[in-house]
């Protein structure tokens, strides 16, 4: 660093460590001067924290029905109340937390690798390959998601399982084109026609240097798109065609409970809050890696 101020006297040691922070610290920076983007995190990582230790919080098993406890109100025994079959609904919740968050990463990470194929593929080599891939994108998203995803559930079954299907594959035409646009602008750098020009293999080429140039996007998208999966997931759960009975699923628990609105609230209050500050965590730190990683976003 001395040697490069020695050289430019404009140059300060201020201005030269700045320069040298590596970009990983500087999306960090940039990220934790976003307050929003920061309380997403917060949020996200205390439900996946009591998702982790669900079996250490939960005081009840989500599973266990005591029929003279029925209806109850929020008490220091059940702080959520109970439901219609006299279960913990706090302990429910916190059990639903692992499912919820298993469908939301699990579904993205399929829609991801597959979208990302499918899109890397389609952008790299064109011609018909792209014709094919983009049409059968462009036929997927004519149709509503989660109509789709009722689709895709009544072919293969209701379960959790097939909701999670379903989800990863009504997503991949939204990654498959992102990675598609990405792709048509990078393979058009210098660089890449340099490879080219060596004679480099274009698995390496897709490997090395087109995919790594095009994941920022990816990255934003997916955990966008978790936030998304978790609401399909709940509305699969809620038509009955997602996770099924005893499952503490929030879907669930808010079709469970409509029928109970005027008698129990709470029963439909404390699911529907827990999606909504879930989803909520996932979007609010969603846009802070936007403006971390979107270079435009940047000032």
């Amino acid at each position: 660093m001395a040697e490069l101020v020695k050289k430019s006297p404009t140059l300060t040691p201020e201005i030269v460590e700045e320069q040298l922070i590596p970009p990983w610290k500087e999306a960090w920076i940039s990220f934790y001067k976003n307050r929003l983007a920061l309380a997403g995190l917060f949020i996200v990582a205390f439900f996946i924290m009591i998702a982790v230790l669900a079996p250490i919080i939960a005081p009840y098993s989500f599973k266990e029905q005591v029929l003279t406890d029925r209806m109850l109100p929020p008490s220091s025994d059940h702080w959520f109340g109970t439901d219609d079959f006299g279960r913990d609904i706090f302990s429910r919740i916190v059990y639903g937390a692992r499912i919820s968050l298993w469908v939301g990463f699990f579904s993205v990470l399929g829609s991801v690798v597959f979208g990302t194929i499918l899109g890397i593929t389609a952008g790299y080599y064109g011609r018909i390959i792209d014709t094919v891939i983009s049409r059968i994108f462009d036929i997927m998203l004519a149709f509503p998601s989660i109509l789709l995803a009722i689709a895709v559930v009544a072919i293969l079954g209701p379960s959790l399982k097939n909701a999670l299907i379903a989800i990863a594959i009504i997503n991949i035409p939204t990654f498959g084109r992102l990675v598609r646009s990405k792709v048509l602008s990078v393979k058009q750098e210098e660089y890449i026609m340099a490879a080219r020009a060596v004679g480099m293999k274009d698995t390496r080429i897709l490997l090395r240097h087109i995919l790594p140039n095009s994941i920022s996007p990816v990255i934003v998208q997916a955990t966008l798109a978790i936030a998304t999966s978790i609401i399909e997931a709940a509305a699969l759960g809620f038509l009955g065609m997602g996770a099924q009975a005893p499952a503490p699923e929030w879907g669930k628990m808010l079709a469970d409970s409509k029928n109970y609105i005027t008698q129990a609230p709470w029963t439909l209050f404390f699911p529907g809050i827990a999606i909504m500050l879930t989803v909520l965590g996932f979007n609010l730190m969603g846009d802070g890696l936007r403006d971390v990683l979107d270079p435009k976003m940047k000032n």
